[in-house]
């Protein structure tokens, strides 16, 4: 990519940013040692100073992608500011220094991948039970319910033998056979 905001990422970071763009966004790749610093140019240098989101995407058989979305609105200039850790050993430094939204972010990417953020205020679980095990949406987590019970879902057709059920008819599980229009 070519332009001002290449050339001021350059600029900055030389060789050790690479900047893409697909279907209209801007993406920013840095190793994890620049994740702060792109984090706070960003924010202070190119004027994004709302943050949008951030999460983790399980990347086999390497590691996790850590992902940030950040907005400037005086611009318009959106930004996908991401970084890679290790498989055998997740960490990065917490971008709650920077932008404090990320803290609720961070705790759910600890959660649901395992990723470590060094220096979070309280790097705790956020949304599942107590005593839960493992990081459910990393692709090797075994959905226990799963292997336990089978899926309530209605057959395919096909499956049951007698032929393609009616569509109209057929209702979710749990819903009362009276609730809806009635047949016409």
């Amino acid at each position: 990519m070519t332009g001002p905001l290449a050339e001021r990422l350059g600029e900055r970071f030389g060789e050790r940013a690479r900047v893409t763009e697909s279907y209209g966004d801007t993406t920013v790749d840095v190793e994890p040692a620049d994740w702060i610093e792109l984090l706070t140019f960003a924010r202070d240098d190119l004027g994004c100073a709302f943050f949008d989101w951030l999460t983790g995407v399980d990347d086999p058989p390497t590691g996790f992608q850590v992902v940030a979305h950040v907005y400037n609105p005086g611009s318009g200039l959106r930004l996908l500011l991401r970084t890679s850790v290790p498989r055998d050993e997740p960490r990065l430094p917490t971008a709650v220094g920077v932008y404090r939204g990320a803290n609720w972010h961070e705790r759910e990417t600890y959660e649901m991948f395992g990723v470590v953020f060094d220096g979070h205020p309280h790097l705790v679980p956020l949304l599942l039970p107590d005593g839960f095990e493992g990081h459910p949406l990393r692709k090797d987590f075994v959905l226990a319910a799963r292997v336990a019970k089978a899926w309530p879902g209605a057959k395919e057709p096909g499956e049951s033998g007698h032929g393609a059920p009616s569509r109209r008819r057929t209702l979710p599980p749990g819903v009362p056979a009276d609730w809806g229009p009635p047949d016409a």
